[in-house]
């Protein structure tokens, strides 16, 4: 039993004591990542509880728990661990793949990750170790995109596969498995996900028909569009 305080209020450390009551800012970041949770099964990207989304707030990473259809995630169901996977939210247990967004958190920049088993871009993973360069999207990647060493998911090993192949990258493939992509918001993130599964499906579709071969673009043309994106959008 915990400690009492003299006010009758017991003395459970900082983390244990935050098990139940999100931030404002916690609580509106578990709002939109539920939101772009629920948008992975309506675009396809994701089927029933596979794949999975975090974004971190401060020091808590809030991540989908494990074994939970998006639909029936609430507000009290916010779940959230620290950066060493302590967990400071919730009473769910986080999803199986956490030591993945953990390790890209602990390496980049990173403020979200989408984790997930899109049809082609997985398809894709077992047929090459890089997606060739069907189109310059890649450049908002940062580069031609890896495609990770298979390992048992959940596994310290698939994320330092993981970590390996998305070097200086945005995003990358696992190996009979699907994706990841990371970004500086849940939007970010999304987008990337669906970009890369897009260009999947334009690399499989033009690698089909019989007889012909698809265009690529070099290493320079790439570098090229990389250049011109810096600029990319409104200022302002």
């Amino acid at each position: 039993m915990a400690e009492q305080r003299g006010d009758g209020r017991d003395t459970r450390d900082v983390g244990e004591s935050r098990r139940g009551s999100a931030r404002p800012e916690e609580a509106h970041a578990w709002e939109e990542l539920v939101t772009t949770a629920r948008r992975t099964v309506s675009d396809g990207l994701v089927v029933g509880t596979s794949g999975n989304v975090s974004v971190r707030v401060g020091d808590t990473v809030l991540v989908t728990p494990s074994g939970v259809p998006y639909d029936r995630l609430e507000p009290d169901d916010v779940t959230g661990v620290d950066l060493d996977g302590r967990q400071v939210l919730g009473t769910l247990v986080p999803t199986s793949e956490l030591p993945m967004h953990l390790a890209v958190y602990r390496t980049t920049g990173a403020r979200a990750v989408v984790h997930t088993h899109a049809v082609h871009a997985t398809a894709v993973s077992t047929l090459v170790s890089e997606l060739p360069l069907i189109h310059y999207m890649a450049a908002a990647l940062g580069g031609p995109v890896r495609v990770a060493p298979y390992a048992t998911y959940g596994t310290a090993e698939l994320a330092e596969n993981m970590l390996h192949a998305l070097a200086d990258r945005s995003g990358c493939l696992l190996q009979n498995h699907g994706t990841v992509t990371h970004g500086a918001s849940l939007g970010q993130a999304y987008d990337r996900t669906a970009q890369l599964e897009w260009m999947c499906r334009l690399w499989l579709t033009a690698a089909s028909v019989p007889g012909l071969s698809p265009s690529l673009l070099s290493g320079e043309q790439l570098a090229e569009v990389q250049e011109r994106l810096r600029g990319y959008g409104q200022r302002g």
